[in-house]
């Protein structure tokens, strides 16, 4: 399961975590989500198992995409999402990304294949990616740190490929608070007159139901680059 721990180490609660559901959670408490040791407690979206690429490397979460499905898609990769759905949350990890390399962090993903082929459908996505090797940095709400496709974070503080960042994400009563590296870059509400603007404007909008889910799963994604994440952690608020 899930394991509660008060500390921010993979490695002081890789013993307690022996299956793949999260536990009952008491207020302030902190459940890991990643052990740095198994893969346990995540998925390939619209399956029951994980993807082989997605493999554990020096306590941290790896998906190797050494070898390609197709140009944005890892062979035996896939995205991956929690077993576990949460609602008002404070969602805490780090990522590095490989040399012009995309991924993404994503929230409340509603895990219906019949209505989302893919897990960015129906959740809000956190972009992960280098910004001064890929392309997608030329738009503005497709760099690190923005809310893809939707807002753009507040001041650039996302560090170069292969160096290890920190993403804090507070989403509590539809405030949603977004920190990249310990600076707060996007502060916007959910699910209000605004939000369902913003969607009607952005490529979201030919999936009826994005962002509209008010509890769903955290998402990793598989866009074909090689990506690292650790010390992932949530506190349900």
């Amino acid at each position: 399961m899930f394991s509660q721990c008060n500390s921010a180490d993979n490695k002081a609660a890789s013993d307690e975590t022996s299956d793949s559901s999260a536990t009952t959670s008491k207020e302030s408490e902190w459940i890991i989500l990643f052990d740095g040791k198994t893969t346990n407690g995540w998925h390939t979206y619209g399956t029951d198992t994980i993807g082989k690429a997605w493999k554990i490397q020096d306590s941290a979460l790896y998906l190797d995409a050494s070898k390609l499905l197709d140009e944005s898609h890892t062979k035996e990769g896939g995205d991956i999402i929690t077993d576990d759905e949460f609602e008002n949350f404070d969602l805490k990890l780090d990522w590095k990304i490989a040399p012009k390399g995309n991924s993404g962090i994503m929230i409340y993903i509603h895990e219906d294949t019949t209505k989302f082929k893919t897990p960015w459908q129906s959740g809000p996505e956190i972009q992960v990616l280098d910004n001064a090797g890929h392309p997608d940095a030329k738009i503005k709400t497709h760099r690190a740190g923005d809310l893809y496709d939707l807002l753009s974070v507040s001041k650039e503080t996302v560090k170069p490929a292969g160096e290890w960042n920190h993403v804090e994400v507070v989403s509590n009563k539809g405030k949603l608070d977004i920190y990249l590296n310990n600076e707060h870059v996007i502060d916007t509400t959910m699910w209000n007159d605004a939000w369902y603007k913003m969607i009607a404007k952005s490529k979201f909008k030919e999936f009826p139901g994005f962002g509209t889910y008010k509890k769903g799963k955290i998402g990793l994604q598989d866009h074909g680059f090689s990506v690292w994440f650790k010390n992932i952690m949530i506190k349900k608020l």
